[in-house]
């Protein structure tokens, strides 16, 4: 005689329920700092010379998350670009809102300058504006706009100190303020491209020195 056999008590039928399958995949990644990685890279090494393959290696992500994060590999130079000028942005905006004399101000936006460009693991990275986007700006209109953008928001930015400096009377009523922000930025870019090409640190305060003395005068 064969034993039939019993049916699944509910008991059993709970244990063997299986646990329905989660969505998706956990990022194993932090966007911000993955980001970060690729404006490292595309500081120091352009955009041209810098391959997916170095993206993927830099950020710890394959090409199919780094498609799906940041889109192809111009969208996260440009995101990477953004990022570069907002941190510039966040860096400096006290420096050019705070009172104070217009000589001490310029000093320590060079200063602070000099140590955005100075900076890198491998080396000075200079200045993504000066010296990464503008090579792709003639060919890029997108690009093009933003570098124009960035180059007016510190013209404005300058010209607006040394507005008020004058309005102070640290200027005389002769000086013109967008003429000497066009000066104060082409110092700015003087020695980002100097910085890259690793000119020693006291050789670019000289150079600012000398360019705040011609802008505010010399010390007597």
């Amino acid at each position: 005689m064969v034993q039939k056999s019993k049916p699944p008590s509910t008991a059993d039928q709970s244990q063997r329920r299986v646990e329905p399958k989660r969505r998706g995949r956990p990022r194993a990644y932090e966007p911000d700092v993955a980001l970060g990685k690729a404006l490292d890279l595309f500081r120091r090494q352009g955009f041209a010379a810098t391959s997916l393959d170095d993206l993927s290696e830099a950020t710890g992500m394959n090409r199919p998350s780094l498609y799906g994060a940041f889109g192809d590999k111009r969208e996260l130079y440009i995101k990477s670009y953004q990022r570069y000028r907002e941190d510039a942005r966040a860096s400096m905006t006290a420096i050019f809102r705070e009172e104070m004399p217009l000589r001490q101000r310029l000093e320590r936006i060079f200063a602070s300058a000099l140590d955005i460009y100075l900076s890198g693991d491998t080396g000075p990275r200079g200045c993504f504006t000066v010296v990464t986007a503008a090579s792709e700006a003639v060919g890029d209109p997108e690009i093009r706009a933003m570098v124009l953008d960035g180059l007016t928001e510190l013209d404005k930015a300058f010209a607006n100190c040394f507005r008020r400096a004058k309005e102070k009377g640290e200027l005389p009523e002769s000086a013109d303020p967008a003429a000497l922000a066009q000066i104060a930025s082409a110092t700015v870019h003087t020695v980002a491209i100097r910085s890259r090409a690793r000119v020693p640190r006291k050789e670019l305060e000289a150079i600012v020195k000398g360019a705040i003395d011609v802008m505010v005068g010399a010390k007597p």
